[in-house]
Order: C-alpha cells, then structure tokens, then sequence
C-alpha cells in the first residue's frame, strides 16, 4: 500500500512525519486522511498532562493555544502525507490563527477529535479550516495558515 492509499496513522508514524515531541506532541493518532484535502487527529486528554497541574489545579482545564496547536499538528501529518518524505521532519511555523473560537472547556478523560480541511494552499503555505470535538460537541474552531520552513 503507497503512501498515499494510507488512511490513519499511528504515533510512531506520526513522530516520523512531524518533529514535535513529548511533552508538545498534541496527536496521538490521524484518521480519515484524504490526501490534499482533510483529516481527523485524536488526542487522548489525560489528567497526566503536563500543563493541568497549573492549569488550574482545582479544575484542570486543557489551555485553548494547545488546542489550536493540535489542528496545527493534525493539519503537519495531513500536509506530509500529501507531500511526501521530501518534507518529513521540517519545521512549520504559524503566520496566522484567525476566527478562533473556543466552545467549551476539555479537560481530562475527554477525547479530541480534530477535523481539518484544507481551504488554500500556494507554495509552502498552507490554510487550513480546523475544529475540535468531543463527544459530538463543537470545543474549539479556528482557521490557522503555516508555512513549510525549507532549512
């Protein structure tokens, strides 16, 4: 099976494909991928995460910026995937967040299903269209535009 009939990854896979790692890796899987187009990345929340502590420690609420990075990341595997190994392990950096919303808080024992399509992209720049469910439920929206770093 090529690359591109691929439909999920898995964490191992994915830490080939992007460069972030523990404890700012923020997708533990990525579904539903539609080469060019879209895909769904998981994120597990747990109370062990490393931000909750102080983020609050009497009601552990997942900071909004981590969320809008977990599109970022779902969004990096889906541009990888699209593009091949060439681009495997290059940086991607912001150059916008915009219409940013946040619902609801996510907490621990919520599962984040991160739905992003891509609106545009030119070059190594890229626009994507993200949302964050959980349990059916609209937790964040945001359109977000990053570019491949050739370094």
């Amino acid at each position: 099976m090529s690359e591109q009939e691929v439909t999920s990854v898995d964490i191992m896979r994915i830490m080939e494909m992007i460069p972030h790692r523990y404890p700012f890796l923020l997708v533990d899987r990525v579904e539903d991928i539609v080469s060019g187009e879209s895909a769904t990345g998981i994120k597990n929340v747990t109370i062990n995460e490393p931000f909750f502590p102080g983020h609050f420690p009497s009601k552990p609420v997942m900071p909004g910026v981590l969320i809008v990075e977990a599109m970022a990341q779902t969004a990096a595997v889906l541009v990888v995937h699209t593009e091949g190994k060439d681009i495997e392990g290059k940086l991607v950096y912001f150059m916008s967040i915009d219409g940013c919303r946040f619902r609801k808080p996510v907490g621990p024992g919520d599962t984040l299903n991160i739905k992003v399509q891509k609106e545009r992209q030119r070059g190594n720049i890229w626009k994507f269209k993200g949302e964050a469910y959980s349990a059916g439920n609209l937790m964040a929206e945001a359109t977000i535009t990053a570019m491949i770093v050739n370094e």
